[in-house]
C-alpha cells in the first residue's frame, strides 16, 4: 500500500486499471501464484488520486476468475455508497 500511495508512477506489473471498469488490479506475487486486490480511487488517474478503497481480494487462478471478482466489487461498492 505504501508504494501505491507514495511513489507517484506505479508499475504496471504492481497495479494496473482493468480495461472496462472503474476498477484496478494490485498484483501480489507469492510463490508462482498471484493474489489479486480490486481497488478503486477517488480521481481519474492512479497518480492524482489521494484515497484509495480496496474492494475484494481473489487468489488468480485464471482470466475467467476476474468477472466474477468484478461483480463482487461492483456490490461492495454499491453498499458503501448508499
Amino acid at each position: 500500500m505504501n508504494i501505491i500511495s507514495e511513489i507517484r508512477v506505479v508499475n504496471t506489473k504492481l497495479a494496473k486499471k482493468l480495461i472496462d471498469t472503474e476498477f484496478y488490479e494490485l498484483r501480489i506475487s507469492v510463490g508462482n501464484e498471484y493474489r489479486i486486490i480490486l481497488f478503486t480511487i477517488d480521481h481519474e488517474n492512479l497518480i492524482e488520486a489521494t484515497q484509495i478503497l480496496l474492494l475484494n481480494g481473489f487468489m488468480k487462478k485464471s482470466t475467467k476468475d476476474y468477472k466474477k471478482e468484478i461483480e463482487k466489487a461492483r456490490t461492495i461498492l454499491k453498499e458503501l455508497t448508499l
